[in-house]
């Protein structure tokens, strides 16, 4: 056999899987009703390029030996950027400003239906709440118009625009627009499970919306990108809305918008230092002469725990980005925004393996022009992505302020206690009816509870706390006890007198 053999062969079999494919999503798109086409059009032509790239890359897309550190002007510390200090003229420069969320996310990994934003996270306040607050106080303060665009899935979508209502009053313009949906694919055929376009009732689980790297294809298409640019807009911030540390940063900002070289970054990701809990996060290299985003599913498994290295790789992304439109705009027009493929494997209700192909917000860094890292504190971080972070920004370790969390002054040490809740506690409902009320964590660093554990009122976490209920038995921790450096097992039961 000659060497063109296997290649040739591998080629034929990749058309014949793209032909399949086209004539599927043909099928598909002829059951859409007419007020869907255009827009159903758009979703499948997405996805068909997807689909193409992916049959043409195998294996982790990066070449562990081109990987090198980023240069040292590369990944600013933030400290150098807040020290320039702000502008007088800081309200023009918020005029240029608009914040995106990502608000494509269900709750369910939280027990929760409907959108992720709108489960209660403070004081009755869900992720929206306090994200409209944030920008509105912002508006109020410095007499500005920072409007606040919601990406949301077509899972999201009906419901968070019921709730969107109840901010007519409030002075910040809120947009929405649609990420895309793509077909889910069949893991063994490479064919869509799908048979048409509908996505209720069984169909549900048929369809995707593609990570949220595609912001930049739907931004555009949705023609909001074009009105925000004719409105005199030039820089979106764009952030997970669960991610409670990511509000407007102005030293930032105005460092985008007044660069001290005079020369504009297109791109800027905030990163931060890594902790042992954030080994898996996306980390800043140099690769071919630009800052590229290397994610884990890329690193060849000979390198997964060199890539986890607290010391070779310091930092990660923390998917605080900042980007100017114009530039979206452009690479947008010129097909030029290329982001690595995540395949994605789900098993389906029913068992059916099937692969949903995915891109990463963050991956584009490397198509702009001039793009840079800042190092920011820890505190910009804050992710809410189980129970246990949420008993963090429950409790008394944050005090809230205009829609803002801050670390408690009364917090002797800046880092956050390590959480660990058991499956008891996973879902919302069951967590909330697990404790009375929050307990006092300002001298807490660690605790684990485990098994069917309820907490009273007032109760006091300090130091290293494991609390263990074995199967079958049940730990009440009384009202007003106050736990430290201790480990409680067997069986504990408060009976009302």
């Amino acid at each position: 056999m000659s060497q063109a053999g296997p290649s040739q062969f591998q080629e034929v079999i990749r058309q014949e899987l793209e032909y399949s494919m086209k004539i599927e999503l043909d099928k598909i798109l002829a059951t859409a009703p007419s007020n869907e086409l255009e827009h159903t059009k758009k979703d499948l032509e997405g996805f068909k390029k997807l689909f193409h790239r992916f049959l043409q890359e195998k294996g982790p897309s990066v070449d562990w030996g081109k990987i090198q550190r980023p240069p040292e002007d590369s990944i600013q510390p933030y400290e150098k950027i807040k020290a320039r200090g702000l502008p007088d003229n800081i309200a023009s420069v918020l005029n240029k400003l608009v914040v995106v969320k990502l608000n494509g996310g269900l709750g369910t990994s939280m027990g929760c239906k409907g959108p992720k934003s709108l489960i209660g996270v403070r004081n009755e306040n869900t992720f929206l709440d306090l994200t409209v607050q944030q920008i509105e106080h912002l508006n109020k303060t410095y007499n500005t118009d920072v409007p606040l665009v919601l990406m949301n899935s077509f899972n999201t979508d009906e419901d968070t625009k019921k709730i969107l209502q109840k901010y007519s009053h409030s002075r910040v313009k809120i947009y929405t627009f649609n990420q895309s949906r793509y077909p889910r694919i069949n893991k063994e055929t490479l064919l869509p499970i799908a048979k048409d376009v509908s996505y209720s009732g069984e169909n549900t689980e048929c369809w995707y919306p593609p990570g949220h790297g595609d912001i930049y294809g739907s931004f555009y298409n949705s023609g909001l990108l074009d009105n925000l640019i004719a409105e005199g807009k030039e820089y979106i911030f764009v952030s997970n809305i669960d991610n409670l540390g990511a509000t407007v940063d102005l030293y930032i900002l105005n460092h985008l918008m007044n660069p001290p070289n005079g020369k504009r970054c297109e791109f800027v990701m905030e990163v931060t230092n890594k902790t042992r809990a954030d080994v898996k996060g996306g980390t800043l290299t140099q690769y071919e002469n630009k800052l590229r985003l290397v994610e884990i599913a890329q690193v060849p498994k000979a390198h997964v725990d060199e890539f986890k290295s607290v010391s070779k790789f310091k930092i990660f992304n923390t998917n605080n980005l900042w980007i100017a439109l114009s530039a979206i705009k452009r690479l947008q027009e010129k097909n030029a925004i290329d982001m690595e493929i995540i395949v994605n494997p789900k098993t389906l209700d029913g068992g059916l393996n099937v692969i949903q192909l995915e891109t990463a917000v963050g991956a584009a860094i490397k198509s702009f022009e001039n793009s840079l890292g800042i190092n920011v504190p820890r505190s910009r971080f804050l992710p809410v992505k189980t129970t246990s972070d949420l008993l963090l920004v429950m409790s008394n370790l944050y005090s809230l302020n205009a829609g803002s969390l801050t670390m408690s002054e009364k917090r002797e040490f800046p880092t956050v206690p390590l959480v660990k809740l058991g499956s008891s506690f996973t879902k919302v409902q069951d967590y909330l009816r697990r404790f009375e009320s929050i307990p006092d964590m300002l001298e807490l660093d660690h605790l684990t509870v485990s098994g069917d554990v309820t907490f009273g009122k007032n109760v006091s976490l300090k130091g290293t706390v494991i609390i263990i209920a074995n199967h079958g038995d049940r730990i009440d921790i009384p009202a007003g006890a106050v736990l430290e450096n201790k480990i409680v097992s067997g069986n504990l039961r408060i009976l009302d007198h």
